[in-house]
Order: C-alpha cells, then sequence, then structure tokens
C-alpha cells in the first residue's frame, strides 16, 4: 500500500488567513479579467447546453449524443502535454489570444452553419471537436497567469474566486442557454459564446504583462519529456493522477446522457438541470471548507463518490422533473468536492517552473477520462439502455474507492478552494 504523500506548502501559495475572500476584487487587473472570466464561462455553458440540445434533434442514438461531449474533450490526447509545454515556454498573453481566437472563429462558424441549417451530427462533433481543442491549448497557460495578475498575498483567495465565478456560471449559464434556445434556437446560443470571450480577448490585448522568465529554450519534446520525467519521480503526481484517471472515467455517465434523460423536458428543462448541477457545486463549494476542517480529505472524497453514485444511478430511474433537478443538484455538490481534492493537488503538486506541464498532465488523465469514459456510457446505452448503463457507471464509482486506500492525498493545503478546469 503507497505511503500518505506530505508535502510542504509551496512558498507562493500562502494561507488563506493571510488575504481575505474577497480582497483580489479590489485589486483592478485580476476583478476586470475576474468579469471576463464569468461572462466567458456563462457563453462556454451556454454552447454546452446548446450542442448536447442540437444533437438530440438529429438523432436519438444514445451513442451520438454522449459523443458531443466525448468530441469536446478528445482533443486533450492530442495536443495538452504540448500546450502545457509551450505555456511554460512563450508568452501566455499573447498564446491566449490566439487561443480564444480560434474558439471564436469555431463558435461563429457553427452559429452560422446551424442558423442556416446545415449543421449534421457529424458536423456538430467537428466544431465541437475543434472548440474543445483551442480549449484544450488555452488551459495550462490560462491557469498558469494567475500568480501574475494578483498580488503574492492574495493568491490563494484569487483561486478560491476563480472557482467561485466558474460555478456561478455553471449554475447560469446553463438556464440561460435553454431559455436562449428555447426562442432563438442552438444557433443563436453558440453566437453568444463567440461573443463572451471577446471580454477575455480585450483584457489580454490591454494587459501589460510584467517581464517574466521564460524557464526553457529549445524543443517543444525536450520540454515535455523534463515534465514526464518529474511525474515519474514525484509520489504525489502518481496519487493525484491515479484517483483522477479513476473517477473520471466513471463518473462521465451522467452529464454525457443528460441530453436524452432531460429531452420529455424541452430545452428549457435540459438547461434547468444543468443549471441544478451548478447550483449543487456552488453549495458544495461554500460548505466545503467546513467539511475540510472536521473531516480527512479522504473522508470528504469517499463519502461524495458514494453519494454521486446513488445519484447516477437514480437519474437512470427518475422520471419527474422535481426529483431530477434534487439528483442533479446532490450530484453538483459530490461532484464538486471530489474535483477540489483533485484540482488543488494538481495545483500543488510541482514546481512554479513545471507548473503548467503539470497541469497538462492533470488535465489529459482528467478530461481524457472524461472523453473515454463518455464513449463507453453511450455505447452501454445503446446496446442495453440509460438504466443500465447508468447503474454500471454507479458499480464503476463504488469499485473505484479502492484507489482512495492505495493512493490517499493527505496534504494541508488542500484546504484551498479548487482552481478552475474545464470539468
Amino acid at each position: 500500500m503507497a505511503e500518505a504523500v506530505k508535502t510542504p506548502a509551496p512558498s507562493n501559495l500562502p494561507t488563506t488567513a493571510s488575504a481575505a475572500a474577497w480582497a483580489p476584487l479590489r485589486e483592478p487587473l485580476f476583478r476586470s479579467l475576474w468579469i471576463a472570466a464569468v461572462i466567458s464561462y456563462t457563453g462556454t455553458w451556454m454552447q454546452n447546453v446548446g450542442a448536447g440540445w442540437l444533437m438530440t434533434q438529429l438523432t436519438m442514438s444514445p451513442l451520438m449524443v454522449s459523443l458531443v461531449q466525448a468530441a469536446s474533450t478528445l482533443p486533450v490526447f492530442l495536443v495538452i502535454l504540448p500546450a502545457g509545454a509551450l505555456a511554460d515556454m512563450v508568452d501566455r498573453r499573447r498564446f491566449l489570444l490566439i487561443t480564444q481566437g480560434w474558439m471564436v472563429v469555431a463558435a461563429v462558424l457553427l452559429g452560422v452553419f446551424t442558423l442556416l441549417g446545415y449543421t449534421t451530427p457529424w458536423i456538430l462533433l467537428l466544431f465541437t471537436f475543434l472548440l474543445g481543442l483551442g480549449a484544450v491549448m488555452n488551459d495550462p497557460a490560462w491557469q498558469a497567469i494567475t500568480p501574475e495578475i494578483v498580488s503574492p498575498r492574495g493568491h490563494a483567495a484569487a483561486v478560491a474566486l476563480n472557482s467561485v465565478g466558474f460555478n456561478v456560471a455553471r449554475a447560469v449559464g446553463p438556464a440561460l442557454g435553454g431559455i436562449v434556445i428555447a426562442i432563438a434556437g442552438s444557433g443563436m446560443a453558440f453566437l453568444l459564446n463567440a461573443a463572451s470571450f471577446f471580454g477575455v480577448i480585450f483584457f489580454l490585448y490591454r494587459w501589460k504583462r510584467p517581464q517574466h522568465e521564460q524557464v526553457e529554450t529549445g524543443r517543444v519534446r525536450d520540454a515535455i519529456l523534463v515534465g514526464l520525467r518529474y511525474v515519474g519521480s514525484a509520489p504525489l503526481v502518481r496519487c493525484v493522477l491515479i484517483r483522477t484517471g479513476a473517477f473520471s472515467l466513471a463518473a462521465s455517465s451522467l452529464l454525457a446522457l443528460l441530453p436524452i434523460i432531460a429531452s420529455p423536458h424541452g430545452a428549457t428543462g435540459f438547461g434547468l438541470l444543468l443549471g441544478s448541477f451548478g447550483l449543487g457545486a456552488l453549495a458544495g463549494a461554500a460548505v466545503l471548507p467546513r467539511l475540510r476542517s472536521q473531516f480527512s480529505v479522504d473522508g470528504v472524497v469517499s463519502v461524495a463518490i458514494v453519494v454521486f453514485a446513488v445519484m447516477t444511478f437514480a437519474a437512470g430511474h427518475a422520471k419527474n422533473f422535481g426529483w431530477l433537478e434534487l439528483i442533479l443538484f446532490t450530484s453538483g455538490m459530490a461532484w464538486i468536492a471530489i474535483l477540489a481534492c483533485l484540482n488543488v493537488a494538481a495545483q500543488t503538486m510541482s514546481p512554479s517552473f513545471l507548473r503548467a506541464r503539470a497541469l497538462s498532465l492533470y488535465l489529459l488523465v482528467l478530461q481524457g477520462g472524461m472523453a473515454i469514459g463518455s464513449a463507453v456510457w453511450g455505447a452501454l446505452a445503446s446496446r442495453w439502455g440509460i438504466p443500465t448503463a447508468l447503474l454500471f457507471s454507479a458499480v464503476a464509482l463504488l469499485a473505484g474507492l479502492v484507489s482512495v486506500r492505495r493512493y490517499p492525498l493527505t496534504l494541508q493545503e488542500l484546504q484551498y478552494a479548487p482552481s478552475v478546469v474545464r470539468d
């Protein structure tokens, strides 16, 4: 059995007591980016609702519907490691401008094609893949700039506020998306998502980035190999990656199959269900610090996995919309409790000069597991039905509890709020 891994808190991550929870919002630079990011996250959730719902209008095949989530996360296998290496090697501001522009173009083209009636299931999957490609290239650099836009004493609070913003958008975006789709169709949701990127682009364009140190020069391949060698020598990193893989593979079924589960309730109902999930995540983030003060990290994660497994099974049998809302709300609370520990461990598991590469490996496992799991559960649902697929998913989640005992996370710094990833 692996020993519990204990590491000292990194020197650039002060304790939460050193800064008030809302203090970073008093810093103009962070406040501007935070507002722009919340708008962008809201657009992304509207995009997710639009894509999932549009696929149910084009085909009711569980496999094709589940492939929407798989297509958005599949790029993680192709570019996440180079993205992490590049984020440590180049000017992150310029790099982020390129990735944000890529996503604008992809969202605009999908919106126009949809409004003109040219979108087929495979065209939808193609543009979902292209948007996912931009998001995956964006993520390591996006997370790595937080210490550059907030004062050192406010870094921990800034990470917490990023999580708050992400979960506010998760709660509001799907509901807004459902309303927009019901009134104007999925194409308009895609165009609104494209517009939502411009706040972040404007911030990045005007941002005078401080003098930065390029920690490495040379080939991207060499930088990737340095990161991989570090992973091979760090027990904490292996614990985080194994635990993340076990969870993401098993847990992806609920969100992947939700468009079909919600189809009797219309686009607005689908958006409200995703909004309930987001509200649950927001509520879970609020109570998580109190839970962490009373229970161990692995205790919180274990209970949350059991709850999520029960809710996954229940979603396959609930027909009443009110019960579905309660199930999704509870699932959201459990989801954030699990990812809070994993995300913060991912942020603190490496030195600063390797941070983007370490995060890229974490995102590879998290989003790669979601992509593979979505395809697997969609195929099972096509063959044996959604309730059976969700039952198998719940069993897999419970079986994954073995990894909690074998690869424990015992980290003092896991008191911090979760960092933001596209989960």
